[in-house]
């Protein structure tokens, strides 16, 4: 299947908590990180995800915030560590790319933000990404 969602991160399901309507489920990417998707319990029983199931945990690019250090006292759950690789500029918006343990994140920020944060090539940064805004599909 192609999409058109850039950020396609390969993991494993390590837990999953259901409530009534919603689940967690908590990722363990390839790289070591552990990710958490808000997903409907519809969409656990149809996928049919269980612990061990390997997924692929997809993140549109606008949904994706920077950081230039881990944040405390936020209810954002994933905050992924990487270095800035590259970006590419427009008139309001900018994509940079982030390289994570073991993956390739693109961010789509506004250019004012790149330039409020000083992000340049190699410049540290923290991807924050809310659980509810994270997909899964299985491979």
């Amino acid at each position: 299947m192609s999409l058109s969602i850039r950020n396609q991160l390969p993991g494993t399901i390590t837990a999953i908590n259901s409530g009534e309507v919603m689940a967690t489920v908590k990722v363990r990417l390839a790289g070591g990180q552990e990710l958490t998707a808000a997903i409907t319990l519809e969409a656990v029983e149809h996928l049919g995800l269980t612990t061990g199931t390997p997924v692929n945990a997809l993140v549109k690019a606008t949904e994706i915030s920077l950081a230039t250090a881990p944040v405390k006292g936020l209810s954002i759950r994933n905050q992924l560590p990487g270095t800035v690789t590259g970006i590419a500029t427009g008139g309001a918006m900018a994509s940079v790319k982030i390289a994570v343990e073991s993956a390739d994140l693109t961010a789509a920020i506004t250019r004012d933000a790149t330039d409020d944060l000083a992000l340049s090539p190699g410049a540290p940064v923290v991807a924050l990404v809310k659980a509810t805004e994270v997909a899964l599909t299985t491979v």
